[in-house]
């Protein structure tokens, strides 16, 4: 996953998707390419996984999935997930997401304030 600089929470994708205006910001902020993002297993199970999604969203959230890269659960996040979890500062979609994030020294692109400051808390910066 070599030139990878970004990891995308689900909430920033939605909002790159949904034209929101503080994930624009945040995507303009960094210079956001595709080419050099990606994005948690879990962040494609929450996105393809809405009870609701209708085919247009559905095609909508493959297409872009498909320009960025998809960075799989493994033994190493697995562990990380497992520590942040039991901080109390995660729920584990975000436990997830942040051990991805940590393990593979990649740039945190969200909106969720929460996450980032239980990031912060535990020493991590961004």
């Amino acid at each position: 996953m070599s030139g990878i600089k970004f990891l995308l929470d689900t909430n920033i994708v939605i909002g790159l998707l949904k034209g929101h205006p503080g994930a624009l910001a945040l995507a303009e902020q960094t210079n956001l390419q595709l080419s050099v993002a990606a994005v948690s297993q879990i962040t494609r199970m929450e996105l393809l996984g809405f009870p609701r999604l209708t085919v247009a969203e559905e095609t909508q959230i493959r297409h872009f999935l498909s320009a960025c890269q998809v960075c799989l659960i493994d033994e190493a996040v697995e562990a990380e997930a497992i520590r942040l979890r039991r901080t109390g500062s995660f729920k584990l979609p975000d436990a997830i997401v942040a051990a991805t994030t940590l393990t593979r020294r990649l740039k945190l692109l969200t909106l969720d304030q929460a996450m980032l400051g239980g990031l912060q808390r535990l020493g991590y910066e961004f």
